[in-house]
């Protein structure tokens, strides 16, 4: 049977397996018909409004072992409604199933197959209602507090799936959190206060996975998480005002939290590997400024009480605590309404450098986004990201055809290139080609 039509039959069970998630999710299909039970009894609702999406996805992957790394079939629904003139909510969940990892077993260990062959995860599902000058929300949301092209830096609440790295559309990698959310609307000043009581972390899957943030670990190496318990200590709140002045959009952010990505060490009573979710605090801000012709953004965050790795030069894995500055400053250029230009710097500062870091005390790179839309069907992209202190850079070009109005098709390809102590270069075997089909509804 030729590689082709093998992909072709995973895809086709990957599409159909997608039928067996209704056992796993028993639980948060309880929540769901719970939510959906208070819509119908609500007098003053407004109906129900059903969306989503379904998606087939492959990836070849073509640098040093050659293999489909990706024969994804994806489904993604969504329910909202209304439950008086002030209150209104919404439900979403989302399932995968990915035959990758039944027709490439040979490659791939057991424990990344059993993480990435199939997922189901509920994405949202909240109730909102005002009061005055206030809005709350309660429940699994998505808060975003930064919005910088590819990258995530002032976006510090919502959790990741990084298994993919950050080549997926930053809307799509984000883990909602179970919050409690109350905001305050007064003329152009707008307050927030959020509490996280049983908070979710970066999900960033199995060594031995194309995109494991630990690539020097063997494929198979058994890495134990330990996640922080749910006592009220451990819980995450934060703070943040933001406001008009002047024609710029400014805001300003406190979260005290255990970290979404967690950090790699050894557990001393049992010496062996685990990764854990320090306690850290962040303190950060945001702007943007319409300039006329261009529009002028930025962000920073400043984090204590993160460790970072140290690689000894016997082989063992040691942690420093750090304070650490990352910011990131850019512009976004529309040009004769067919053409945009984004163009970002951005930066990782550390207080306390270690050479066995591997990483200087001062990690500098840039981006450049370059979009064309040719009529109202075609556009073609291009994202290039590199870093100024080493040979480091990922580039991204990619093409997309809407050819229905609820149809469209992207191809594209991942290209890594540096040493392997670099943001890039560390996935410098793992360039891929793909394509996706989604169609909404």
């Amino acid at each position: 049977m030729s590689v082709i039509r093998r992909a072709a039959l995973a895809l086709a069970c990957a599409s159909f397996a997608l039928s067996g998630f209704a056992a796993e999710q028993a639980v948060e299909d309880a929540e769901l018909d719970a939510l959906l039970d208070l819509g119908a009894a609500s007098e003053s609702g407004s109906g129900i409004r059903l969306s989503g999406y379904g998606e087939l996805g492959a990836a070849y992957t073509y640098a040093d072992d050659e293999r489909w790394s990706r024969l994804r079939a994806r489904l993604e629904l969504a329910a909202s409604g209304r439950l008086g003139e002030r209150a209104r909510w919404k439900l979403s969940a989302r399932a995968d199933a990915d035959g990758a990892f039944d027709l490439e077993d040979d490659y791939y260990p057991s424990a990344v197959r059993r993480d990435q062959r199939r997922d189901a995860i509920l994405r949202e599902a909240w109730v909102d209602f005002g009061a005055g000058d206030w809005e709350f929300r309660l429940g699994r949301q998505h808060i975003i507090w930064g919005e910088m092209v590819g990258f995530f830096f002032a976006d510090v609440v919502s959790a990741r799936d990084m298994r993919d790295f950050l080549l997926p559309e930053l809307e799509a990698m984000r883990i909602a959190q179970w919050a409690a959310r109350a905001e305050y609307f007064g003329g152009e000043t707008h307050f927030e206060m959020i509490w996280i009581p049983s908070p979710s972390y970066d999900d960033i899957g199995k060594p031995g996975s194309d995109f494991y943030m630990y690539p020097r670990l063997p494929a198979g190496t058994r890495v134990k998480e330990r996640e922080p318990s749910d006592s009220l200590s451990n819980s995450n709140w934060g703070l943040r005002i933001s406001r008009l002045i002047g024609g710029w959009d400014m805001s300003a952010f406190y979260y005290r939290s255990s970290d979404i990505t967690p950090t790699l060490g050894l557990n001393p009573a049992t010496t062996g590997l685990e990764l854990t979710h320090e306690r850290i605090r962040q303190i950060g801000g945001t702007f943007s400024k319409d300039m006329g012709s261009f529009v002028l953004k930025g962000e920073a965050v400043h984090t204590s009480g993160r460790s970072l790795n140290t690689f000894l030069e016997d082989g063992r894995i040691g942690l420093e605590k750090t304070d650490m500055l990352d910011y990131a400053f850019g512009v976004d250029v529309p040009y004769r309404d067919v053409w945009r230009f984004n163009l970002q710097y951005f930066a990782r500062w550390l207080d306390r450098h270690d050479e066995r870091m591997e990483l200087d005390r001062e990690e500098r790179g840039v981006t450049f986004q370059v979009v064309r839309e040719i009529g109202s069907t075609v556009e073609l992209e291009l994202l290039a990201a590199a870093s100024l202190n080493r040979s480091d850079y990922m580039l991204r070009p990619k093409l997309s055809w809407k050819f229905a109005p609820e149809w469209r098709a992207t191809a594209g390809m991942d290209i890594f290139h540096g040493p392997q102590q670099g943001m890039f270069g560390r996935f410098d075997e793992r360039d891929r080609v793909y394509m996706e089909v989604r169609r909404w509804f």
